[in-house]
């Protein structure tokens, strides 16, 4: 380091006190995991302990200083006997107007940040400095504050002609090493890039410019990597429901979590436990969260208040992880059933497609079962019945309702869906999407099984001749109905279904031009907690309807990386880049008053203007084309003031 160039900065800066602190600790007393609010000089003034800055240690005897900037995270950990310390916050910035090449030294230097250890040549006179800093501090007065200023220059003054004659230990310490530690430290509370660099006192750019250079990642990328290696020990560790891991690694929405889990590791967390996670069998105890290298949780006694597979809309609930002997029961149950079909199936006068024998009640049926067609999915081609009488579908369920036809087993959430609900009576429920019992598929005996489910798709074709279409290869509701009209040999019941759509879409659209100017912006939001997540046109939440229906359009700002990401999280800090001319909200808990009441909603032109509609997550998660057309005509009634 040049020593004379951080004189130049110390000598153009503006320098504000923000605290001082003094504090005696016992021996074998802690601190840990406390980020400064501000740049610092730590002075021991009696005892020793281990300090570490930034999870450097030094160890730390009387008259020591240590300094390091803003964000650092400090641990203390005394021994054998006390230590008595002060504290002293500041804050310095290089005022503007500022010559060009000031301002290029400091964004090179940042001595204010550096982390360094020295010990001061005339100690005595140092503390007594710093212990007539800390009584005119506490009187409070603006002559005294001014005296402290004196007197914290003075002490800046001796140190930087100290450093000039012998050097010192220093150690840079650089925005990305911070940035890390407190990633490491705070993943489970709410980080946003914004936030992480006002702690730190550097600009966005250059800290996503940093982590670029250094570890070939943005920050939010890394805080996702700590925050997903966290959920895989949390999930092979714990019996915590997905709500509690999602919360505790630092997601407000389970299902968001899951969404970025499945993103990142291939899988969803269910799946990803349920084929590597060992929990003890005596299960019905407390939560017990294990401390993980990652970081442990915070002990420290100071306060510092100073951020493509989509995931299904078919929402999990708290689903306890599958016990590893009930998995391969099911398993081996399943495997011996098919073989056992199998070697039956020369012994039967008929051909029972997919080695499943007719079911009880269906032997009129028996001539139908003879014929087969053949369907090509990304799976290769597949031989179905020809008429298939029991069908099992998990994702898709809308379009055969819209068919007439009624399966005879289905995941729960699909059974709720509140759009046709009533067309369901009798259907069986085969478990959660993605905790779907092989044993209740089994049971039902079914003669084809849809799925979107593709980890699945080798058990289920155990069971019965599967199709297999992954979420996301239909992405409209007229890809959807008519792919699926094929496969029944509905198509005229198909073409005749997506004729009505197409009308109702269009006298919707036709209403709501007369209302709504063509230019007018739409938001799709839901309710995070202390975040909001905006979502794309094929998520639920009403994009379907809004986007795609009526072909309405998003905030030009981030429309594209909306579109592309299809979810994205938001902290309140920049709400207002996401919000359109129309708000469509989900919230389970938050009224329209109460966006008009809060500090930041308030402040909002949709929201001031009563341009939102507000409603409950078990109308808006669902997407499926019977969904997608009462929403659509839900909203454009709304809009067109009905």
């Amino acid at each position: 380091m040049n020593l004379s160039e951080h004189i130049v900065l110390w000598n153009h800066a503006s320098v504000r006190l923000m605290d001082i602190r003094h504090t005696n600790m016992k021996a074998g007393e802690e601190l840990q995991f406390y980020n400064l609010p501000a740049s610092f000089f730590l002075f021991a003034a009696r005892g020793g302990a281990h300090v570490q800055l930034d999870g450097v240690s030094y160890h730390t005897k009387r008259f020591h200083l240590l300094h390091g900037g803003k964000g650092t995270c400090l641990d203390i950990y005394t021994t054998k006997e006390e230590f008595e310390y002060y504290l002293i916050l500041y804050k310095a910035v290089i005022p503007l107007p500022c010559r060009q090449e000031i301002l290029e030294l400091m964004n090179r230097i940042r001595p204010f940040q550096l982390q360094y250890k020295i010990v001061p040549y005339s100690p005595l006179s140092f503390l007594e400095k710093i212990e007539e800093m800390d009584r005119k501090w506490r009187m409070a007065g603006e002559l005294e504050h001014f005296h402290v200023k004196a007197l914290f220059y003075q002490c800046v003054y001796e140190l930087l002609q100290q450093l000039q004659r012998e050097g010192g230990h220093i150690v840079e310490t650089g925005p990305v090493s911070q940035a890390v530690r407190y990633m490491q430290d705070h993943y489970e509370e709410l980080i946003t890039l914004d936030s992480l660099a006002d702690k730190l006192n550097c600009s966005v750019g250059h800290l996503g410019k940093l982590f670029k250079s250094e570890i070939n990642y943005s920050p939010i990328q890394y805080l996702t990597q700590i925050r997903i290696k966290e959920a895989k020990e949390l999930l092979l560790a714990s019996d915590a429901t997905l709500e509690e891991i999602a919360i505790r690694v630092g997601y407000p929405d389970k299902y968001y979590f899951s969404r970025i889990f499945k993103k990142h590791t291939g899988t969803s967390p269910i799946q990803f436990r349920n084929r590597l996670g060992t929990v003890d069998k005596n299960a019905n105890r407390p939560l017990r969260w294990r401390r993980t290298s990652i970081g442990g949780r915070k002990l420290g006694y100071y306060s510092n208040n100073d951020n493509n597979n989509r995931y299904q809309c078919y929402r999990e609930g708290d689903i306890p992880m599958l016990k590893s002997t009930k998995m391969l029961a099911a398993i081996l149950f399943c495997l011996s059933l098919f073989l056992s079909a199998c070697s039956g199936a020369s012994t039967t006068s008929g051909n029972v497609t997919g080695g499943v024998q007719a079911a009880p009640g269906q032997e009129s049926q028996a001539g139908t079962a003879d014929k087969t067609r053949t369907i090509s999915t990304i799976k290769g081609d597949i031989k179905i019945p020809d008429k298939p009488q029991r069908i099992v579908v998990d994702l898709y369920l809308g379009s055969f309702i819209a068919l007439n036809v009624k399966p005879i087993g289905t995941p729960e959430k699909n059974l709720k869906n509140p759009y046709y609900s009533n067309k369901l009576e009798g259907v069986e429920n085969i478990g959660e999407y993605e905790a779907i019992s092989l044993e209740k598929i089994v049971a039902l005996q079914p003669d084809l099984i849809v799925t979107g489910n593709e980890p699945a798709y080798d058990s289920f074709s155990k069971i019965a001749p599967t199709i297999l279409v992954p979420f996301g290869n239909l992405k409209t509701a007229h890809e959807e109905v008519a792919y699926f009209g094929k496969v029944l040999g509905k198509e005229r019941e198909a073409e005749a279904w997506l004729a009505d759509y197409d009308k109702r879409i269009a006298d919707a659209r036709a209403k709501l031009d007369k209302v709504v100017p063509a230019e007018a912006t739409f938001s799709i939001m839901e309710d995070w907690g202390k975040m909001v997540g905006v979502f794309g046109d094929n998520f639920g939440r009403g994009g379907q309807a809004v986007y795609q229906a009526l072909g309405r359009k998003l905030p030009v700002k981030h429309a594209a990386e909306i579109m592309e990401q299809q979810s994205v999280e938001v902290s309140m800090e920049v709400i207002h880049e996401f919000v359109g001319d129309y708000i469509i909200f989900t919230s389970d808990k938050h009224t329209y008053g109460d966006l008009k009441s809060d500090p930041i909603w308030g402040t909002l032109d949709a929201v001031k203007n009563d341009r939102v509609y507000i409603w409950k997550s078990e109308k808006s998660w669902y997407f499926d084309p019977i969904a997608t057309l009462s929403q659509m005509e839900e909203l454009a009634a709304w809009l067109a003031g009905e």
